[in-house]
C-alpha cells in the first residue's frame, strides 16, 4: 500500500473541492435568470436585513459550513448589488469566516480534554491520529481554500493541538480564497 503524500492530499482535495465549485457556479449561471425573478420573493428579505443574513452565514460557518459561503456570494449578486458592496460583502463573509475557524480551533482544543472526546478518540480516532497529525497544517489548508468544511478542519486542528501560531498562519489562506471564489462569482456570469 503506498502511503500518500502531503502534497498528494493536498492536491486531491484542492482538485475535489474545485470540481465542486465548478458545479455549483455552472448551477448558478444556467439560473440566475429565473433565481433573480423569484429572488425578491423568497430570500430578499432575508439579505435587506443585514444582521440575520450575516447571522445566519455565521452560524453556518461556525456549524461545520452547512452552507457553502459561494451561495451567500451569489445571493449578494442577485440583488444587484454593486462592486463596492459586493467588496464589503466579502471582507465580512472573509472575516466572519476566519473568526469562526479560531472558535471551532478553540472548540476542538477544549473538547479534546473532555472524556467525551476520549471515547470518541479510542472509538474512531485512534487510527486516523498520526494521519492527522502528519497532515495537520495541510488538512487547515485544504479546509481553507476548498468547500471542505472548514470549522470541522479547524476543530480538528484545535483537536490534535496544532500550533496557534502556525494554526492562524495557515487559515489566513481562507482570506485568499474568499478573494478568489468571489472574483469567480462576480466575473464569470458576466462572461457567459
Amino acid at each position: 500500500m503506498t502511503r500518500e503524500t502531503k502534497s498528494g492530499f493536498l492536491f486531491k482535495n484542492l482538485l475535489i473541492g474545485l470540481v465542486w465549485f465548478a458545479a455549483i457556479i455552472t448551477v448558478f449561471i444556467l439560473t440566475e435568470d429565473y433565481l433573480k425573478e423569484r429572488f425578491h420573493l423568497y430570500i430578499g428579505a432575508l439579505q435587506e436585513n443585514h444582521l440575520a443574513f450575516f447571522g445566519l452565514f455565521a452560524l453556518s460557518e461556525i456549524c461545520f459550513g452547512l452552507i457553502p459561503p459561494e451561495l451567500f456570494m451569489m445571493i449578494s449578486m442577485l440583488h444587484n448589488i454593486s462592486a463596492t458592496g459586493f467588496i464589503v460583502n466579502l471582507v465580512t463573509y472573509s472575516v466572519i469566516s476566519y473568526v469562526a475557524g479560531v472558535i471551532g480551533y478553540s472548540f476542538g482544543r477544549s473538547f479534546s480534554k473532555t472524556k467525551v472526546y476520549e471515547r470518541i478518540r479510542e472509538k474512531y480516532l485512534t487510527g486516523h491520529e498520526a494521519r492527522l497529525g502528519r497532515f495537520g497544517g495541510f488538512l487547515v489548508f485544504v479546509g481553507a481554500v476548498t468547500p471542505i468544511p472548514f470549522s470541522a478542519t479547524c476543530m480538528l486542528a484545535g483537536s490534535i493541538k496544532l500550533p496557534l501560531k502556525q494554526f492562524l498562519l495557515i487559515s489566513a489562506t481562507r482570506l485568499i480564497r474568499f478573494g478568489a471564489y468571489g472574483w469567480m462569482v462576480w466575473k464569470f456570469p458576466q462572461w457567459f
